[in-house]
């Protein structure tokens, strides 16, 4: 459609116009990678969009380098400056990490306002040349616009294979649910990272195009606006969708011209139409596409059992001295306990004792003042979750959390991005994770359907999806009925039986007890029993602290 209106409708202004909405297209592809599938704000993007201009237009305008020389090098300083400065600022979470990227962007606008030597200050650089491939100087008009709609193909074409494979699924997991991505071994600190360091190569990248069109770098290219449009962008054209990227700049960057015989009062048009379509459209324009034309559910792969881990006999966890503070408080004061191969053990224990802070030490949610958590000989006490993970340690949480946005069969696919080759391994290999706990149905249903009972079901798919050594259960059997509980004892037996071992946290006495072969009782911190279940209700200090009197 576009081709058809450049080549038949398009006046010279229009192809101007058209290209102009290629640069932001191809901006706006690179943003959709780190804030569309990685869930981060970044107000840096127009930053290394100026950055990639001014990197073309010292190197054009000031040393004659041509195209070929000063394209790579527009993309490689943004990309490097993203690495410099998304080490330490991707550790900053929400509204801190968004403040951070725009003080990263401020400090670059007065560098190039301020450096009137290199950048040529306010005035900014003129005499920029145009683009030359294989000796052919690129003219304005048509050849500029298909030059710069190019580009737009080959970096969509990219981001799109990108998103759809393990990098891009592993992405998504990090925007959704970070916990639960580290938990499933996948490393949230690169993911972030690499998303961040490509967007800035998109960026870098139409920036230069953009010079290349204007033949002229000012401050303008690194002021606010620039990134106001290409965040406006994404979201009207849809959050995550490269189809989104090119509808929305195209839409945007039209929209003023399409409301210019309104003269002064065109602005206000432009704004109640852009906050229409936002509060009318919140997944954009290809969410609405979506609806309007769901797509085809694809065929299921078959289900293939994943390769089998080591068998262990004999102890697969143990931990020693576990403590951790926060504050005055000491959640956890020297627990221990050894996990056998193949075992179910309970932890039990008044709100507040400890138990879900246990498991989050065991799984690197969080780090043990002292202690040891020991894993086929190696010491784990402290080290990310990712690396717990891989490990052979896998979780579930006590609140479910599934991407809502996924189908059944992509959320448990989710578990073997880290370790199976392609998406196609990871959904074969989830299926069979499905099948085993007889959820095999769900596969094709989108998460949020789900309810609660199918979602610890669809869950727990997911972690017995890594085939882990050990299995951390976070109250398995809160919300079920007696019938939904009963069918899950069953298949953390099943479970149990294949040789992986299970520490479960519960409240349900009546369900806990007949399944665990062991109990353990926290209280303020500390272990109160540690023996067998049907001791439990005869132990004194037991009844006293957590059962009651009253109690069965």
């Amino acid at each position: 459609m576009l081709g058809a209106y450049a080549l038949l409708y398009a006046s010279p202004y229009g192809l101007r116009v058209l290209t102009v909405a290629g640069v932001y297209a191809l901006a706006a592809i690179g943003f959709q990678i780190v804030f569309g599938l990685g869930g981060a704000l970044s107000l840096a993007h127009g930053a290394f969009f100026g950055v990639g201009a001014y990197a073309t237009g010292i190197l054009g305008s000031q040393l004659g380098w041509t195209f070929a020389a000063t394209f790579p090098l527009s993309i490689l300083v943004p990309f490097l400056l993203a690495l410099l400065v998304g080490l330490p600022v991707l550790r900053l979470e929400s509204h801190y990490f968004a403040l951070a990227t725009l003080g990263i962007a401020q400090v670059v606008l007065l560098l190039a306002v301020n450096c009137p030597g290199l950048t040529g200050g306010a005035n900014g650089l003129p005499g920029v040349p145009g683009i030359v491939l294989f000796g052919w100087a690129v003219p304005r008009g048509l050849p500029l616009a298909a030059v710069v709609w190019g580009f737009v193909a080959l970096g969509g074409a990219l981001a799109w294979s990108l998103a759809r494979g393990r990098w891009g699924r592993a992405l998504t997991l990090v925007r959704d649910d970070p916990l639960a991505a580290g938990a499933l071994g996948l490393d949230v600190g690169r993911l972030r990272l690499g998303a961040f360091a490509l967007s800035a190569v998109y960026a870098g990248a139409a920036g230069a195009l953009s010079v290349h069109t204007q033949r002229v770098v000012s401050p303008e290219v690194l002021e606010f606006p620039v990134m106001v449009s290409i965040l406006a962008i994404a979201v009207v054209g849809g959050r995550g969708r490269v189809a989104g990227a090119v509808l929305g700049a195209v839409l945007l960057v039209h929209l003023p011209e399409w409301f210019r015989f309104l003269e002064r009062s065109y602005l206000i048009v432009y704004g109640v139409a852009l906050l229409a379509t936002i509060v009318l459209l919140p997944e954009g324009l290809t969410g609405l596409l979506d609806r309007l034309f769901p797509p085809r559910r694809r065929a299921l792969p078959a289900a293939v059992a994943p390769s089998a881990a080591a068998s262990v006999e004999g102890a697969v966890l143990r931990v020693e001295g576990l403590r951790k503070a926060f504050g005055g408080v000491r959640a956890v004061d020297g627990v221990a306990l050894t996990l056998e191969a193949g075992s179910i053990t309970g932890l039990i224990g008044p709100n507040g004792s400890g138990k879900t802070t246990v498991i989050n030490l065991i799984s690197g949610l969080e780090r043990p003042d002292a202690g040891r958590v020991v894993v086929a000989g190696q010491d784990l006490a402290g080290k990310r979750p990712d690396r717990i993970a891989r490990a052979g340690i896998a979780r579930t949480f006590q609140a479910v959390s599934l991407p809502e946005g996924a189908t059944v069969l992509e959320a448990v696919a989710a578990a073997r991005l880290e370790r199976d080759r392609s998406v196609a391994e990871a959904e074969a290999h989830a299926l069979w994770a499905l099948e085993r706990l007889g959820a095999a149905d769900l596969a094709q249903r989108p998460c949020a359907d789900l309810p609660a009972a199918l979602r610890r079901r669809v869950e727990l798919a997911r972690a017995l999806a890594r085939q882990p050594a050990v299995l951390l259960l976070d109250e398995p059997a809160a919300g079920l009925t007696d019938a939904e509980k009963a069918d899950l004892a069953g298949h953390l037996r099943a479970i149990a039986a294949a040789g992986t071992a299970l520490l479960v946290v519960e409240h349900d006495m009546g369900f806990l007890l007949p399944l665990a072969g062991h109990v353990l009782c926290l209280d303020q911190g500390r272990t109160l029993y540690d023996g067998p279940p049907a001791g439990v209700r005869g132990d004194a200090a037991v009844v006293a602290a957590y059962l009651g009197e009253d109690a069965p």
